[in-house]
């Protein structure tokens, strides 16, 4: 070997865990497809267990995989061996260069600078769980208030602590309760990040979550996490993987409450109609509303709390309205967001101001044009206290299609009053 030759570095234990699978799975002569069916996945669960450099397959799918391989625990001895690899990893590199929002495994993932020098040695309990849970609520109920901008900013520094639980012994029970608090929490910090179009982060804090809920076996938290996702890809015009990321919680529905599955079907729908299946998206609107018409029969997790009649009115309103605009009869849409206006109470103005936006520009194009200028004059009040950048988005939108419109008065003055706000971020 040359002296300026280089060694190629040797197989961790990851990369050979993934590679094993692959190998297994070749040898056996099945597809990604048909190996997920066997053991109630999806594809896509598969394809990223077999990436050498993607995080650790959850403790549930290794176990899934060695009994469908036949590995007889070999597998799983590799997914034991690789997370205390990354663990070492992280005692060896310490504070230094790593990124709080890694993705990796969540027991594993690296700290930041606000972390003490140790690593936690207490025992955890129902106290610290409680705790967690009650500083995500806070913090939710901060962001519903002023949007995404300092919430988001004191929710990271809540999850950098939080985070450091997840290395402190605790019964397997209070581990898996621990796992999908801190979860909910990285969701609420990820969709405070999205508010203000902060992506990067948005889409490394649902990672965390969704990596939280499979150690936790949380389906809840695992569909409400793939919902913000599929939310966070709509958003950025990438309905490909937003159409991913819903049907992959749609996986083992029958797991979910009805809650959960009128809030995902709702996502479904819109998505359906964004991409022109139009019937498609008719069906799962009614299914969506049959859900929540019965989630009575069901607990709703605390997570879900916030899905009431306001935010499922305003959550399937969008598909209404994508339907309104190619059929041109508005009146389910409009429905469904004057329900979401009224129902809304003062503790959700971003959402209040969501949909009396929404219902605005929807009157500006195919409604009432008079109508679209008193509800957006009725919403600013509550806009100009938002930080949000989704907020800003719909204020945009609704001075676009009022420019059609402006030679009526009142359309000409909301107009001039858009023009002349201050939604800085």
């Amino acid at each position: 070997m040359n002296d300026d030759q280089i060694p190629p570095a040797p197989e961790s234990a990851g990369e050979e865990l993934a590679r094993q699978i692959r190998q297994r799975r070749d040898q056996a002569g099945l597809s990604q497809p048909k190996l997920a069916r066997m053991i109630g996945y999806t594809r896509q669960y598969i394809s990223r267990a077999e990436r050498p450099n993607h995080n650790l397959p959850s403790i549930d799918l290794v176990r899934a995989l060695d009994a469908a391989l036949d590995a007889r625990g070999a597998l799983m001895s590799l997914r034991e061996k690789a997370k205390k690899e990354r663990t070492n990893l992280h005692m060896q590199n310490g504070a230094n260069g790593s990124d709080l929002l890694h993705t990796g495994d969540p027991s594993t993932d690296s700290q930041d600078a606000f972390d003490l020098e140790t690593r936690p040695r207490w025992r955890v309990g129902h106290s610290e769980v409680a705790h967690v849970r009650l500083m995500t609520s806070a913090l939710a109920a901060s962001e519903n208030l002023y949007g995404g901008g300092m919430s988001g900013e004191v929710a990271s520094a809540q999850l950098r602590s939080a985070r450091r639980l997840l290395d402190a012994s605790a019964t397997p029970a209070i581990r898996a309760e621990l796992f999908e608090a801190v979860g909910n929490l990285a969701s609420v910090v990820g969709y405070a990040a999205f508010d203000i179009g902060d992506h990067t982060t948005a889409r490394r804090c649902f990672d965390f979550s969704l990596s939280c809920a499979d150690e936790a076996g949380s389906w809840e938290l695992r569909a409400a996490t793939l919902a913000d996702l599929a939310r966070h890809s709509t958003y950025r015009g990438d309905f490909d993987n937003a159409l991913t990321s819903i049907e992959l919680a749609h996986v083992r529905a029958d797991r979910l409450t009805l809650t959960t599955r009128a809030m995902i079907g709702s996502i479904r729908a819109r998505l359906l109609a964004f991409t022109d299946r139009h019937n498609e998206a008719k069906t799962q609107l009614t299914h969506a509303d049959d859900c929540f018409a019965d989630r009575h029969l069901d607990p709703i997790p605390a997570w879900m709390t916030y899905y009431d009649e306001a935010e499922h009115a305003g959550s399937t309103s969008r598909t209404a309205t994508a339907l309104a605009l190619t059929t041109g009869e508005p009146d389910d849409a409009f429905h469904r967001l004057e329900t979401a206006v009224s129902r809304y109470t003062d503790a959700y103005p971003r959402s209040r101001t969501f949909a009396r936006l929404q219902l605005a520009t929807l009157h500006m194009r195919i409604g009432d044009p008079r109508e679209a200028a008193a509800l957006g004059r009725a919403a600013l009040p509550d806009a100009t206290t938002i930080r949000s950048r989704r907020i800003a988005d719909e204020l945009g939108a609704l001075r676009e299609t009022a420019r059609r419109h402006q030679v009526i008065t009142e359309v000409a003055e909301l107009a001039e009053a858009l023009d002349t706000m201050d939604h800085d971020f």
